[in-house]
């Protein structure tokens, strides 16, 4: 069941957003989604380091992978609640925006294939895209409102998510050339 949702999710199928708001126990699955999203995202990174000859930074790239999936998603469910609800009138709960979020993230499993010399980082360019436009898919269907307005509302919050991201890329950093200075 959450492989096919995985993969409806994937494919864009507005009938899978409907299908996880309605669906109070699909919580659960969609925080299996983003964790799988971040072990795929956390391992993609942390090979691609062990191939530069960092092994001691592979698994602050795992963590970080892992911990910036959950923050985005978290960030990204709620900023695109507040936004769709407040300045567009959509109508949504928290809960709804999170399975129908963590369900748009489907495709950055693909993130695992990130380490991938010369291609990696297109690979994750085209994924974090695919993932947007499921973004955009989800939250229309969740907000009920137009395209245009998901597309206003996705983006504001992915930029929220991007800046929570780089913000914790600057922590792990400083965190790990602190460790590398101790070693």
């Amino acid at each position: 069941m959450l492989v096919d949702r995985m993969l409806r999710a994937a494919r864009l199928e507005p009938a899978l957003y409907n299908e996880v708001e309605a669906d109070r126990n699909a919580t659960a699955e969609a925080l299996t989604v983003v964790v799988l999203v971040a072990l795929a995202g956390g391992i993609g990174t942390a090979i691609g380091t062990l191939f530069r000859g960092h092994p001691a930074a592979a698994l602050g790239g795992l963590i970080f992978g892992i911990a910036a999936a959950l923050i985005g998603w978290i960030i990204w469910s709620y900023v695109t609640y507040l936004v769709g609800t407040t300045m567009f009138g959509g109508t949504a709960t928290p809960g709804q925006m999170l399975r129908c979020i963590g369900f748009a993230q489907s495709p950055r499993v693909l993130d695992i294939l990130g380490f991938i010399p010369c291609f990696g980082g297109l690979i994750r360019l085209v994924v974090a895209i695919w993932a947007l436009v499921a973004g955009i898919i989800a939250v229309r269907e969740a907000l009920d409102f137009s395209t245009g307005q998901a597309i206003l509302t996705a983006i504001i919050g992915f930029i929220a998510m991007i800046i929570i991201y780089a913000i914790i890329a600057l922590i792990v950093t400083i965190f790990g050339i602190g460790l590398s200075a101790l070693f």
